[in-house]
This record gives C-alpha cells, structure tokens and sequence, in this order.
C-alpha cells in the first residue's frame, strides 16, 4: 500500500468511527500526546488530548450525533506529516474539512481535525461585472 493509501485509509478509519459511534476506535485514532487539537464546525479550538478525546466521547455519545460522510479525499504526504483534505457530509450539508495525521510507527495518527461551513458566493442583483468586493456568506 502506498503512503497516499495508507493516509486515506486512516482517514477512513476516522470517519467509520465517527459514523458508527465507536469511542475506542476514535481513541485510537488519535496520537498519544497533547500537541493534538481540534476545531469542530462553530466551536472554538481545543488542545490538548484529554480535551480533545473528550469532546469526540460527548459527540459520539449523543444519540442526536449528526449523520458523517467523507466524500473526495486528497492525501498530500510529507515525510511523516501528513493531511487530508474532503468535504464532509453532514446531515446532507457540506463542509470543508482538514485531517492532519503524524506517522507513528507502521500507521498515521490524528493530530488536528477541522471541519467549517463552505462559503457561498452571494450573486448581485444588479448587472455588472463582478467586483473584487462580492460578499460571501
């Protein structure tokens, strides 16, 4: 298996424990120190292993939990760092999100997650050539 392949199956993992709900499986997921971190959509940054296991047990305990998919995965490796970027589809909306991983041993470990609404373009109402002021939202 090539290390693209190996990143994305560890992201796999990541999300199938997400969607299953399997609080180990997202511990082991995780590297084991506290130089980790995590930004979930609309919160604000969490470092720190304990914090940041924490916050996936509350999540992955709720059984309100949304509904999590991964869809166009892109692995870009460097040496033992790696990220991947998707989009993630949660509750039938898309988010941007990011999955950092550190190489340890044979497997790639989570260090930062991050995931946050896509910006859409609003269109002006009026006909004139797009400016470089047009909003987003």
């Amino acid at each position: 298996m090539t290390k693209d392949n190996k990143v994305i199956a560890a992201n796999a993992a990541f999300y199938t424990a997400f969607s299953t709900g399997d609080i180990a499986g997202m511990e082991r997921m995780w590297a084991d120190d506290d130089a980790i971190s995590c930004i979930h959509p609309g919160w604000p940054a969490i470092v720190g292993r304990a914090t940041v296991i924490g916050s996936w047990r509350d999540i992955l305990q709720n059984p309100e939990r949304p509904q999590v998919a991964c869809a166009e995965p892109q692995a870009i490796v460097d040496g033992d760092s790696a990220r991947v970027l998707c989009i993630e589809i949660v509750d039938g909306t898309a988010l941007a999100a990011a999955n950092h991983f550190r190489r340890v041993g044979d497997g790639w470990r989570l260090v930062h997650h991050q995931s946050s609404p896509i910006a859409q373009i609003v269109e002006q109402a009026q006909e004139e050539p797009p400016s470089p002021n047009r909003r987003f939202h």
